[in-house]
């Protein structure tokens, strides 16, 4: 089994490089065997993107909301045609992000109610179906943060 493996346990650690507005977070994974493995955030929440593209999800909006809130660094946001495609992105990120980074994320919402969350702490994906996404407005909300990665 790989460091990395599902019987491990990941304390999860937060470092901030830079000054009162970090450049930059390191998500740090320390498992029971004191294997580290050290992620940029940003690095991970573009991969969200790549993932979700690889599911045709379209209006694909990265936010860094640093500067505003401390509930997470990156808002990954992105709508879907209909309830199975819904459940195909989020179960494609969860999937690869786990495999590839050892990340597990929790997940809130169900595809027939058109709004699925995945959290993995600093980095919140919301996948909507499209009359959810309109009704709820997450860009409008954090108007003040410009888009870091707008994929059409």
């Amino acid at each position: 089994m790989s460091a990395l493996g599902a019987a491990n346990t990941i304390r999860f650690s937060f470092l901030f490089l830079g000054a009162v507005t970090p450049p930059k977070s390191i998500l740090r994974l320390t498992m029971l065997d004191s294997a580290v493995k050290t992620i940029e955030t940003g690095m991970l929440a573009r991969r969200m993107i790549e993932l979700a593209e690889d599911k045709q999800a379209h209006e694909i909006v990265l936010l860094d909301i640093r500067t505003q809130s401390t509930i997470a660094d990156y808002f990954v946001i992105c709508s879907a045609d209909n309830d199975r495609q819904i459940k195909a992105i989020v179960d494609h990120i969860d999937v690869k992000v786990h495999q590839e980074f050892g990340v597990v994320g929790r997940s809130e919402g169900s595809s027939e109610t058109g709004w699925i969350v995945l959290d993995y702490g600093d980095i919140v994906a919301h996948v909507f179906s499209a009359a959810q996404r309109d009704y709820y407005r997450l860009e409008r909300l954090w108007s003040k943060i410009p888009p870091v990665v707008v994929v059409q």
